[in-house]
């Protein structure tokens, strides 16, 4: 099996999120794209009462498409979110053919380095790093490749929103139904999400 994992807060997950998990899987003929929502991030401050509701939401964007599933596998764990843990679950879940690739975008990448078990964890997956600045240089990430990372980057050719605005948005009384599906933004609005 090709396959191909998206993990993150989801916080909440949007269109870009989306588009971005459906073109990986056209361009690399992936079998399948996990998203898998970090119970508790360990990089980012994140409401820890917030985790169900952006496993919902999750659920609820991917319903749609076939070649989408959403793994429950870090909030069965529980604790902090530890990638290099979730994908050694991965490999005795799953006939993975290769490595398992990963998304990600450079803001994230670039402290990879930090990451927990980072040098284990390196020869498991290969990254699949989507540019999130203007005046990229790839040369900078050249020191990583030397130290035995595997990865290739991709333009990222959607819009680029990202949920720390939306939730700005939704502070603000702005609306998101341009940049989140429909079920997404009604379920925020059922359950009084963001609002303060």
């Amino acid at each position: 099996m090709k396959l191909c994992v998206f993990q993150g807060t989801f916080n909440p997950i949007h269109n870009a999120h989306l588009r971005v998990g459906e073109f990986v899987r056209q361009k690399y003929c992936f079998d399948k794209i996990i998203f898998i929502p970090a119970y508790i991030p360990p990089h980012k401050k994140c409401d820890r009462n917030l985790a169900i509701h952006r496993y919902n939401m999750v659920k609820i964007a991917i319903q749609h498409n076939k070649f989408f599933e959403i793994s429950d596998i870090e909030y069965k764990r529980g604790g902090k979110s530890y990638t290099y843990l979730t994908i050694l679950e991965l490999i005795k879940l799953y006939d993975i053919e290769d490595k398992i690739n990963f998304i990600i975008g450079t803001d994230a990448f670039e402290k990879i380095e930090s990451w927990y078990e980072a040098d284990k964890l390196k020869k498991l997956i290969k990254f699949i790093v989507f540019i999130r600045e203007e005046n990229f240089d790839s040369s900078r990430y050249n020191y990583l490749k030397d130290k035995g990372y595997d990865f290739e980057f991709q333009p990222l050719t959607f819009e680029n929103i990202s949920s720390t605005q939306l939730r700005e948005f939704i502070k603000n009384n702005k609306s998101i139904s341009p940049y989140v599906p429909k079920q997404v933004e009604e379920y925020i609005k059922e359950n009084e999400l963001y609002k303060n």
